[in-house]
């Protein structure tokens, strides 16, 4: 009953600190981080502000939280997709729809990101720049293993050394997702992610 009673109170403040991140991103989004309060964060979330600071040191701390956790969340998707079933051509193929879905599921979240990343403070973002960057890097050794896999299995034609096949990749998803964030009334997601096969896989498949 005590372990019942502590996990329902585990819970309950995992649930109090999502609706406290919710908030907070959806201010920040609408007004630019340095234009929000924690006593703002906190009145959107309706909780006490000695509540928000007992989960948060300080904005910062919350901005810095909210960003590294989305990035992790990221970064496990997408190692999920290549690690599926399938051949390295369906691993491939799934990566490039993840995060098309991954974009789709946080673009407040990431134009928050590219939007702040020269407004915080300059020690916050130069660390997490860093450290996503280094969430990148290893998400991209792990995308080159599988092309590096699927030239030794003939799948793939040995046009380019396997990592930066997986850097014209990832490059090519990117561009046309900022694309599609911008206007998705021209350029469609499904339209564009089906293109990104077509372009990519044409030059590599044997």
């Amino acid at each position: 009953m005590q372990e019942e009673e502590l996990s329902r109170r585990e819970r309950e403040k995992l649930r109090q600190r999502q609706e406290m991140l919710d908030a907070a991103l959806q201010l920040f989004s609408e007004k630019g981080y340095h234009n929000v309060s924690m006593h703002e964060i906190a009145e959107k979330a309706e909780f006490a502000i000695g509540t928000l600071y007992k989960f948060f040191k300080n904005k910062e701390d919350l901005y810095r939280s909210m960003i590294m956790e989305q990035t992790d969340e990221f970064s496990s998707l997408l190692t999920e997709a290549l690690a599926g079933p399938g051949n390295e051509v369906d691993k491939i193929y799934r990566y490039i729809q993840v995060k098309g879905e991954v974009f789709t599921r946080r673009k407040r979240m990431i134009q928050l990101y590219f939007t702040e990343t020269r407004g915080a403070s300059h020690n916050l973002m130069a660390g997490m720049d860093r450290e996503i960057r280094m969430r990148h890097r290893k998400g991209m050794e792990k995308l080159a293993s599988v092309f590096e896999n699927g030239i030794q299995k003939g799948y793939f034609r040995p046009i380019a050394v396997p990592f930066y096949l997986a850097i014209a990749l990832d490059n090519l998803i990117s561009s046309f997702l900022f694309l599609w964030m911008e206007d998705p009334e021209s350029h469609p997601l499904s339209q564009g992610i089906e293109n990104i096969k077509a372009i990519f896989f044409k030059q590599i498949l044997n």
